[in-house]
């Protein structure tokens, strides 16, 4: 009996492995991007090879990495240019405007959780100086899209134990959230004060912070509009539900994906499954990735004016990915609603080339 139930358990597992392998394989033409994020791949353009060689048809690079040259060879190559656009997580702006630092509910600067230092959304001078800089970025460059990165509150979630401290109680914000929502305050301290956005008038806070937010994408959305009409708004974002961490996609974070759907064209989910604490279950990414197509209303399908695109792990960060895994990763990152998917990151890539062949294997295999 005991070799009849291991004799069906190595069945199974074949099986298992066979269908996984044969999932892999699909062509899967509802996917648009196949990319990468972290740079111009010039290792993979040795001897003579393509991106298209490789499968890829999309580059994912920081703003300031941008230059004319690069673009044009990318170009040359077949794939789009998309840049990353840091909102608000440019710490040096703090050195002479300490000002903008986000106030905890003490009443006090809030250290940067993790060494991550978020800005004050409601900092004027802080908001022209990104705006003003993101206009900039599409004005210089012929570029297909461009996506918000850490828009989002002062808070390190980007690990298996996220850490989200309340913000922002400066005098500013406390007098912007009275005004906007006629919202009366008694005259206390800011710790006290901070007691009561977090407790009695917790709904009123956390929506107004949320507005906060996507009126920034709004202002984004315009200046495309204005400049380069025809890129793509894009957005990098906590992959949680709306439920996990009780709620702190709004609640802490302040991202309300829905009202920001009005303004953003692609949402790129971050499912980093290994450095979220999931290394050993990479369907989570598809997991999450389905949750936002329901709760976003999107399906992937022809036509819709909104598409996910995830990025999703194949550096070691946190948790390493072995080289195995790397096509179940993909596979889990190009199942509908998505319809791009890239991966993070080329920087360290870049050293682990069994990876990327693994990844040029199964982009090459699921490209119409």
């Amino acid at each position: 009996m005991k070799n009849i139930k291991k004799n069906i358990a190595i069945a199974v597992a074949c099986v298992c492995a066979v269908m996984g392998q044969v999932t892999a394989q699909e062509k899967r033409p509802h996917i648009e991007i196949r990319g990468i994020y972290g740079g111009v791949p010039v290792e993979l353009l040795a001897e003579g090879k393509t991106l298209e060689d490789h499968g890829i048809n999309g580059v994912f690079m920081g703003s300031g990495g941008l230059t004319a040259e690069r673009i044009a060879l990318l170009k040359k190559h077949g794939a789009k240019v998309f840049a990353e656009f840091n909102s608000m997580h440019v710490a040096g702006y703090l050195k002479e405007h300490p000002d903008a630092a986000p106030v905890g509910v003490d009443g006090k600067v809030c250290p940067p959780p993790q060494r991550w230092q978020g800005v004050c959304p409601t900092h004027l001078g802080y908001r022209k100086y990104r705006m003003d800089a993101f206009r900039k970025v599409l004005g210089d460059f012929e570029i297909d899209g461009i996506w918000l990165d850490y828009h989002h509150s002062h808070a390190s979630w980007e690990r298996a134990v996220p850490d989200m401290p309340d913000t922002c109680f400066c005098d500013r914000c406390i007098a912007e959230f009275e005004q906007e929502t006629q919202t009366d305050l008694p005259d206390e301290t800011s710790p006290e004060l901070a007691r009561l956005l977090l407790g009695k008038h917790k709904d009123e806070w956390v929506q107004w912070r949320c507005d906060v937010f996507t009126d920034w994408v709004r202002e984004f959305r315009a200046i495309i509009d204005q400049t380069r009409p025809k890129a793509l708004l894009g957005t990098f974002h906590c992959p949680w539900t709306d439920a996990e961490y009780e709620g702190a996609l709004r609640n802490k974070l302040a991202i309300d994906l829905k009202a920001q759907a009005k303004y953003v064209d692609v949402f790129s989910i971050m499912p980093y499954h290994a450095r979220f604490g999931h290394h050993t279950d990479p369907s989570w990414i598809s997991r999450q990735t389905e949750w936002l197509g329901h709760y976003l209303s999107i399906k992937g399908e022809p036509g819709e004016r909104h598409k996910i695109w995830p990025i999703v792990q194949l550096s070691d960060w946190g948790e390493s990915v072995p080289v195995d895994q790397v096509r179940a990763v993909l596979d889990h990152g190009t199942r509908r609603p998505a319809t791009g998917v890239m991966i993070f990151a080329w920087g360290s890539l870049r050293r682990q080339m069994e990876k990327v062949d693994e990844m040029s294997a199964f982009y090459q295999a699921i490209a119409p």
